[in-house]
């Protein structure tokens, strides 16, 4: 925080268009009460893990809705998308009821995360040198779905249980952004920080793979919001040595910078009606990848994306869908892609076959008398 004012204030420029440009939410600490208790103890003899749960005994990593199982199971009884969506998925009742057994944070980040049309977040974490990216849930076997056989390679034989997000390569890219310029993320040929390397010398790993868990900030953040969530594991030691925080700044800054600069990669747009009017909650929907995301209240939208060329439909409740092609370059900077939609005469067809007792209409054939029946008919339908 004070990086970014201090260099706003300079004149640096490469900060100033980040800051003018972007909509940053920076949250010091999601659990204060635990930080209090690990910073009276201390960083000596692993003091830290008193502070990994909040003061009622969460884990708030593993406190948030899981998901991504009821997509799954859902996708077993061919229900998705048509009776359950691939995105924005709503919380289970029980999770909103007053007795649930969820921590105040967790239910303060999740309705903070419904208040704001997030595009890209981060949460850090200590005692890991790595990125990881979701899934973090890892798919039971016996409902991994069927399909094609084809020759499996190291990390898949390894790893049968591991279920990718439909934007995968876009997860991979953002984790190598963050990875790449950090000074030493990448140094893996030491190994891991506790174990082996399970980065395959990158420094990024999909969680599931590494740390298997359900009910992550990151599972919920993608499966219920627009926005890609990634953890970022900052270095080694969970709690450093005030000594030792400098060069701890140094080695992520330029990394924490370039990742702020990733939600600029991608599409962005309007989408407004004949008459300009912006149409909020409007569906986004990008060709090859099995999630869409949802217009802001603005009619505005942000799409994350590789680059490439992209066919990419707006549709929304009574209007006719708009279909564009849409491509992204290497270049930082969003591609404006806005969609017009006109309305749709669904809603009066429906009307008409309500009053018909939702029967099907018989179509007149031009040139054929009709029956006197048929004449009645009209005539009361008229």
């Amino acid at each position: 925080m004070q990086f970014l004012c201090k260099e706003y204030q300079d004149g640096n420029p490469r900060v100033r268009s980040l800051v003018t440009e972007t909509r940053i939410h920076l949250v010091p600490s999601l659990n204060p009460d635990g930080y209090e208790l690990a910073r009276e103890a201390g960083s000596e003899l692993g003091n830290w893990a008193l502070g990994h749960w909040t003061e009622e005994g969460y884990d708030l990593f593993e406190n948030f809705p899981d998901l991504a199982s009821a997509l799954w199971a859902a996708e077993e009884r061919k229900l998705v998308p048509h009776k359950f969506p691939n995105h924005h998925i709503p919380i289970p009742e029980h999770y909103l009821a007053e007795d649930a057994t969820v921590a105040v944070e967790t239910q303060a980040v999740m309705a903070w995360m419904d208040k704001n049309p997030f595009v890209l977040g981060a949460n850090l974490q200590g005692g890991e040198k790595l990125v990881s990216y979701p899934f973090d849930t890892a798919r039971p076997i016996s409902e991994t779905p069927a399909a094609a056989p084809h020759p499996l390679d190291d990390y898949e034989d390894d790893n049968p249980e591991l279920q990718e997000t439909p934007d995968h390569a876009i997860f991979r890219w953002l984790a190598i952004s963050y990875a790449s310029a950090h000074l030493t993320m990448t140094e893996t040929f030491r190994g891991g920080c506790h174990t082996q390397d399970m980065t395959n010398a990158m420094g990024i790993v999909q969680g599931a793979k590494w740390h298997p868990r359900a009910g992550s900030m990151n599972d919920f953040s993608y499966l219920h919001t627009n926005c890609l969530e990634l953890s970022i594991y900052l270095g080694c030691d969970k709690f450093p040595h005030e000594s030792e925080l400098q060069q701890e700044w140094e080695n992520n800054k330029e990394s924490l910078l370039t990742f702020m600069e990733q939600v600029h990669r991608g599409i962005k747009g309007l989408v407004t009606d004949q008459q300009g009017e912006p149409i909020a909650n409007a569906t986004i929907v990008v060709g090859g990848i099995n999630h869409n995301i949802k217009t802001a209240s603005g009619g505005d939208y942000w799409r994350i994306l590789n680059p490439g060329e992209y066919r990419v439909s707006a549709r929304a409740e009574g209007y006719n869908p708009s279909v564009k092609t849409c491509s992204v370059f290497y270049d930082i900077g969003a591609t404006q892609c806005n969609f017009v939609l006109s309305r749709s005469n669904w809603k009066r067809i429906r009307e008409i076959m309500a009053m018909n007792g939702n029967r099907p209409i018989r179509r007149i054939v031009p040139g054929r008398p009709m029956t006197p029946r048929e004449r009645l008919r009209l005539r009361m339908r008229l």
